[in-house]
């Protein structure tokens, strides 16, 4: 079928337009959040194809769309400008909410949960988790749990680095959220090797004055590694030469980040909350609220390779088997068929 889905997370949107489908992405002029069109640091097929809200249009008027695949509220009022069509009664849709609630935890109201055509359930919300689809407050919405999958990027590790390696978009604004203050108090006692959009706002934080300084034990180390918008395949060689991976997000979903490091074999240390306690069994590493205690298992792992290598291929084993990118298709495929029948 004929899938329309805007570029919006990369990593998922790698995962998904893998399947056996043909996927038109919107672009704008400047390639904003509108029509980003196709990932410029991920590898996509050649059955992605980009469209122009003109393009669209004619897509519409010539029933070219199968499916709308909505991951944003304004993207209905999208769909019906740049195409006239309204999702769930002009053309099959479901909307893919990617995101644990950002307001009160229990009773956070969905933002699309009393448009009509999701209230009269012709637009599933499809939840990435099911601990988002517990939190989320979406009434009488028909709801279903799709569970991430990723594409086996093979197991690289080395842990040859005497770092720790994280994964994170945008740490300084979005500081809390994403843990950053949790990062930096790792930073303090561990080298890291931070990448991600934006992390060089990291630098002034990590070496701000007086701040303690980085050891291992009684060893000193070098300083920290800052690695801008790094090309995934590029990203996941280099990160799997640390030693470690650390997830300090307090409240996200559950981030592709974390589930790709732990395909690469690297063993984990991240906190106990969100969907974070599903994913990392005990055998793949540490979840702990203590920052203190993350510190502590990293110093050990960054003294003996050998049980940090042992946990990583816990944690690569547990990724393979819960979060395989074929049944995430497969599931995927169910989805859309169900929609469109």
């Amino acid at each position: 079928m004929r899938i329309l889905v805007w570029h919006v997370h990369g990593s998922w949107a790698t995962a998904f337009v893998a399947g056996e489908h043909e996927y038109v992405v919107p672009v704008v002029a400047d390639r904003g959040p509108e029509g980003r069109g196709r990932a410029q640091t991920w590898d996509w097929p050649a059955t992605v194809r980009e469209a122009t809200p003109e393009q669209l249009a004619d897509l519409a008027a010539g029933g070219g769309i199968d499916v709308v695949v909505l991951q944003r509220p304004e993207e209905v009022e999208l769909l019906r400008r740049w195409t006239g069509l309204v999702p769930g009664r002009d053309v099959p849709a479901v909307y893919v909410e990617h995101n644990a609630p950002t307001g009160h935890a229990a009773s956070t109201r969905h933002p699309l949960a009393d448009l009509d055509v999701v209230e009269e359930g012709l637009v599933p919300i499809v939840h990435v988790t099911a601990f988002n689809a517990l939190m989320w407050d979406t009434g009488d919405a028909r709801t279903l749990v799709v569970d991430h999958g990723i594409p086996d990027p093979g197991h690289l590790y080395s842990g040859e680095r005497a770092s720790v390696g994280v994964v994170v978009n945008e740490p300084v604004r979005r500081w809390r959220v994403a843990g950053t203050d949790v990062l930096v108090e790792v930073g303090r006692h561990v080298p890291l090797d931070v990448y991600g959009m934006g992390v060089g706002k990291l630098a002034e934080h990590l070496d701000a004055p007086g701040a303690a300084p980085v050891t291992a034990g009684t060893a000193r180390h070098r300083t920290h590694g800052l690695h801008d918008d790094v090309p995934q395949a590029a990203m996941h060689a280099r990160l799997a030469t640390s030693r470690a991976y650390l997830h300090p997000y307090r409240w996200t979903s559950l981030g592709l980040s974390l589930l790709e490091a732990m395909a690469l074999g690297m063993p984990v240390l991240a906190l106990p909350t969100t969907e974070a306690p599903v994913a990392v069994p005990p055998t793949a590493g540490t979840l702990s609220s203590r920052p203190d205690e993350l510190v502590a298992t990293a110093r050990r792992w960054l003294a003996d390779p050998d049980e940090a290598r042992e946990h990583g291929s816990a944690a690569r084993a547990h990724v393979l088997e819960h979060y395989s990118h074929a049944r995430f298709l497969h599931r995927w495929d169910t989805v859309l068929q169900e929609v469109t029948s």
